[in-house]
């Protein structure tokens, strides 16, 4: 594909890596070659980076492929799933996953992406729902202060709470900033 097709959310191989494009411009000056500037994410290890390319340069489209998945449990060999659409089970080890381990339940779906047959992520929903396992008392009669406290979930995620979250409550957690939401109905 020519970069000038380029769009956001387009996959591409760039220095050997699969990288999304986030965004882009088409820049045409008055003299010269018409240019795009883009700015790519690669989905490997996170990491943001602008590239600029002319426009007739030819980009690479990444063999990038995601499937429904199912949690199943973790043990010493990593994190178990099964996909959705053919039943077959496989392991994704802790440092793929990252901090995605504090918000996985048994039976919780994500979506999980692959790029040259390896695993290279898992999309989780917006929010889930979590029980919490380790928080302070709420103070009789501290209404004066209304001071978020800290908080320790059963997954194992710390995050900060109103204070009259006790434990063993469910409360539902943004999956993107690892912040309190709401209480679960």
């Amino acid at each position: 594909m020519k970069a000038n097709d380029l769009r956001k959310g387009t996959v591409i191989v760039y220095n050997g890596a699969p990288y999304r494009v986030m965004e882009f411009h088409h820049n045409s000056p008055g003299k010269g070659q018409a240019v795009v500037q883009t700015k790519l994410r690669n989905l490997l290890n996170g990491t943001q980076t602008e590239v600029r390319f002319n426009s007739t340069e030819s980009v690479e489209e990444a063999d990038v492929f995601s499937f429904k998945a199912t949690y199943l449990y973790s043990d010493g060999d990593g994190y178990h799933f099964m996909n959705s659409d053919n039943y077959e089970q496989f392991v994704i080890s802790s440092d793929i996953l990252g901090d995605d381990i504090y918000y996985l339940q048994d039976n919780s779906e994500v979506e999980v992406t692959t790029y040259n047959n390896s695993v290279i992520g898992v999309k989780l929903p917006s929010t889930v729902i979590l029980t919490v396992a380790e928080t302070e008392p709420e103070l009789k009669g501290a209404t004066a202060s209304n001071s978020p406290k800290p908080a320790r979930t059963d997954t194992g995620l710390s995050l900060t709470v109103p204070p009259f979250i006790k434990e063993g409550e469910k409360i539902v957690v943004n999956t993107q900033d690892g912040s309190y939401v709401s209480r679960a109905d």
